[in-house]
């Protein structure tokens, strides 16, 4: 008898999943002092967003488990942690697939160590990593494949990561991007949708989007 696992479901799991997307709620409140994050190093905007939680929805937390679970990849990397709702729902994909690990970055240190506890707690922290600071430093020593990507980081850094990690992705992989509604995201969408630059994109609408490249 064949026995159908779905992590996602583990008890751990959804607590914590509700947990955060609950005290996501609170989003709206603590952006206010960002309004001058122009004037801000990479660090500070950090440092100053570590209260906010920016998490990727519910529904498409499901549609990268499925996508995960459909393409098997050796090695995912994730660009943005934050308190690791994404990561959750990529390293359950993992899990379930019984082969893969997650590399993730994040630049906060509040964010960082919050979601290490986290992994931990849902029995997860051993098919993650987590790089803390600078993902255009701390990824550029990658030097196996990225058989997939996901991308919800700060959406200004979204093309320059893409670009730096572009010699390890072979054709076939997927690259995903989150809130394809925000205006920084522009430059990222105007390259992936150029099939000149060796992708072919689609944009799901769910929530604010989620934009799939196919690397040709």
């Amino acid at each position: 008898m064949t026995t159908n696992t779905l992590t996602l479901t583990e008890p751990g799991v959804v607590a914590a999943l509700a947990r955060m997307f609950d005290a996501a709620e609170r989003d709206g409140q603590n952006t206010q002092h960002l309004t001058e994050r122009d004037t801000l190093t990479p660090q500070q905007l950090a440092d100053a967003a570590q209260d906010i939680y920016m998490p990727i929805s519910a529904d498409g937390g499901k549609l990268l488990y499925n996508l995960v679970r459909a393409t098997r990849p050796a090695q995912l990397v994730e660009f943005g942690t934050s308190y690791g709702i994404s990561t959750l729902h990529l390293a359950a994909a993992v899990r379930d697939n019984g082969t893969g690990h997650v590399i993730t970055t994040e630049m906060s240190r509040t964010k960082a160590a919050a979601a290490r506890h986290t992994f931990a707690d849902t029995g997860l922290d051993d098919v993650i990593t987590v790089l803390e600071g600078d993902a255009l430093q701390t990824l550029a020593g990658l030097e196996n494949p990225v058989d997939f990507l996901f991308l919800d980081g700060w959406k200004d850094l979204c093309l320059p990561v893409l670009q730096l990690l572009e010699p390890l992705l072979a054709p076939g992989t997927l690259v995903v991007a989150d809130d394809v509604e925000l205006p920084d995201l522009a430059p990222y969408l105007d390259y992936v949708r150029d099939t000149t630059n060796g992708y072919h994109s689609v944009t799901f609408p769910v929530e604010d989007g989620l934009e799939i490249s196919c690397r040709l």
